[in-house]
């Protein structure tokens, strides 16, 4: 296949929806070697906050001259920015042809029986990011959790540290209602023997996840307790935060914005102890480099100016929170928000959060098959319908904004990262 072809087989792929489960991945992958197996990696989990630590964790890696391989999801314009090695996303023609390997290998296991169903889309892109590390024989992988944990395809991966960011409610229809059946599923990605590093401090998911480790035997390390502290300093367009982990101290204005950061970068740092803790010694300065200069994109990144358009991937409760807070913060008014979302989340709790912030509010749509409509989210809102405004195309919505926003209005966008990153692909073609 080239790539076109490929994108045409990922599309029809994607309606299948999801499958929890790793018999699928645990078939295919012997047929291809184990590429898995065949470098380190770090397993990250969470609600909130695991692809900014993997972002982090990357650029420390490189800053000491490692060749990470980084895979990660959603991606926002382009499916190769997935899979990524020393930050530079898969090419074209080795992403066709991982992908074509792989549709044959499933053929063939599905025609011998061995296979008793076809893959889904996040199933397919591991393999495939699993094959292109082995290939490229990158120096470690870093591995972001796509869903839950327990039963997600990345967890086949043999981590030499692992970790969980956040719990928070999302996804309940799959992962529980509550705090603690939440942090079960994720606790699935500990491994036996295998440090696990906890950033969350809700104390029922903490107990779970804790609780989980001992019965293991995974060694368990708290970023956040009475001898290891974050303090938190605003400056004049961000934060400025100093972790005290013990007896070190590391002090570390993130590129990356927002005051959930810090705590984001505390969880790379103590990640990055246990490596060198293994042999691998990372250097503090070029740890806090490596904060300093990481990149994610759609996480309160500004991709225009006059009016100012700031895009964030805040789906959830927890990261609508900390968008407000940012904004609140840092952002002046007038302000026009844009806001599309699936219609699994819950509607009524985020726009409570966030359609305040607006004086104007446009509600938009998606191309895929669980958005929500216009019309969904303004029932689900109705409290807001003075201030709403509906448009179903996303480049209408994105010139209502710029026309009610004027040049020295602020459009923040919200609700998905889908919709980032449509709304990306705007403002960069």
């Amino acid at each position: 296949m080239n790539y076109e072809q490929c994108l045409i087989y990922l599309d029809q792929i994607q309606n299948l929806g999801i499958k929890f489960g790793l018999d699928n991945v645990r078939t295919i992958l012997p047929s291809l070697n184990d590429p898995q197996k065949q470098y380190d990696s770090i397993h990250v989990a969470g609600t909130n906050g695991k692809g900014s630590v993997c972002a982090m964790l990357n650029q420390i890696l490189m800053e000491h001259g490692f060749r990470p391989g980084l895979f990660t999801s959603p991606h926002l314009v382009t499916v190769r920015e997935r899979i990524q090695i020393s930050g530079q996303p898969i090419a074209e023609r080795e992403f066709s042809g991982h992908l074509t390997r792989l549709r044959d290998t499933i053929e063939e296991l599905i025609a011998s029986k061995k296979l008793l169903s076809p893959p889904t889309y996040f199933e397919m892109l591991s393999c495939v990011a699993f094959l292109h590390f082995a290939k490229e024989r990158v120096d470690m992988a870093i591995f972001e959790v796509g869903m839950g944990g327990r039963f997600d395809a990345t967890n086949v991966v043999e981590p030499v540290v692992s970790a969980i960011t956040t719990i928070s409610p999302e996804h309940q229809k799959f992962l529980g209602e509550t705090q603690a059946e939440i942090a079960s599923e994720k606790a699935g990605i500990i491994k036996p023997g295998i440090p696990l590093v906890c950033g969350v401090e809700e104390k029922e998911a903490h107990a779970t996840i804790r609780k989980k480790a001992d019965e293991i035997g995974a060694p368990f390390f708290a970023v956040f307790s009475k001898s290891r502290r974050l303090y938190t300093q605003k400056t004049s367009q961000n934060f400025r935060f100093e972790y005290n982990l013990e007896k070190d101290v590391y002090t570390y204005t993130p590129s990356l914005k927002g005051e959930h950061q810090g705590k984001n970068a505390a969880v790379a740092i103590a990640i990055a102890g246990k490596l060198s803790e293994q042999g691998r010694p990372l250097e503090k300065a070029r740890i806090i480099r490596g904060i300093e200069k990481a990149r994610w994109p759609g996480r309160l990144e500004v991709v225009s100016e006059n009016p100012r358009v700031l895009i964030d991937g805040a789906h959830n409760e927890e990261g609508a929170k900390a968008l407000r807070k940012y904004i609140q913060e840092f952002i002046p008014s007038p302000r026009v928000l844009i806001f599309a979302v699936m219609r699994d989340k819950d509607i009524s709790k985020l726009s409570e959060i966030l359609f305040p912030l607006a004086q104007r509010v446009i509600c938009t749509t998606f191309p895929y098959f669980k958005a929500a409509s216009p019309e969904d989210i303004l029932k689900k809102a109705s409290q807001f319908r003075d201030r709403i405004v509906i448009q179903t195309d996303v480049d209408k919505a994105v010139q209502t904004a710029l026309r009610l926003a004027s040049s020295d209005g602020v459009i923040f966008v919200a609700g998905s990262l889908f919709l980032v990153g449509e709304i990306k692909k705007i403002f960069t073609s």
